[in-house]
């Protein structure tokens, strides 16, 4: 008997498979949003292992389909990029939300998870900033290393403060055991004053 869960994430895991965007990860390439996908859903699993069914479907459906939401639609400035930020949001709650309704959640469920996914009340409902934890922790383990090649020193302090602003203490303390390479490591420690 399959459970909603495991329909959702197999429903969740074949939406992102679509991804035209290809990444390599250890020689392997995958659909981008699928790769981030399982990172986001294993480091939630490592950091948090009681996670509720709720935040494990919000931590996979993170970015769904983002692909269909081009940047570039969106003014290539600040403004712009803030509200294409807020319309993704949306369009992964609302993208998530058909799939769960079709896998037999109830509305409370489903709501719920649109509200993980939409992040609301940051830094003060508790799986909120669990969510916010893990997108900060998958970012600077597989994504600061991109980053570190396409922007200076100073925009690059800029990213990582700001993002280490966003998480708790306890993602403060995951985020420092991240194998870093020594250059990003002196990074991290000069942006924060560490």
């Amino acid at each position: 008997m399959t459970t909603p869960f495991q329909k959702a994430s197999e429903w969740i895991d074949a939406e992102n498979a679509q991804d035209p965007n290809i990444e390599t990860d250890q020689n392997k390439e995958y659909p981008k949003e699928l790769l981030y996908s399982n990172r986001m859903y294993e480091r939630l699993m490592q950091f948090e292992p009681n996670a509720s069914e709720e935040i494990q479907i919000a931590s996979k459906a993170q970015h769904i389909c983002r692909w269909k939401v081009a940047r570039e639609s969106y003014p290539m400035d600040r403004v712009g990029y803030l509200k294409w930020r807020e319309e993704l949001k949306k369009f992964h709650a609302k993208t998530t939300a058909e799939i769960l309704e079709k896998a037999g959640y109830d509305q409370t469920f489903i709501d719920r998870v649109s509200f993980l996914i939409e992040k609301k009340l940051l830094k003060k409902d508790h799986e909120t900033q669990l969510l916010e934890d893990v997108i900060c922790l998958v970012f600077l383990e597989y994504y600061l290393e991109p980053f570190v090649h396409k922007h200076d020193e100073e925009k690059l302090k800029n990213i990582i403060k700001k993002t280490w602003d966003k998480m708790s203490d306890k993602g403060h303390q995951e985020a420092l055991k991240i194998n870093y390479t020594e250059e990003n490591l002196n990074l991290i420690k000069a942006s924060l004053g560490l």
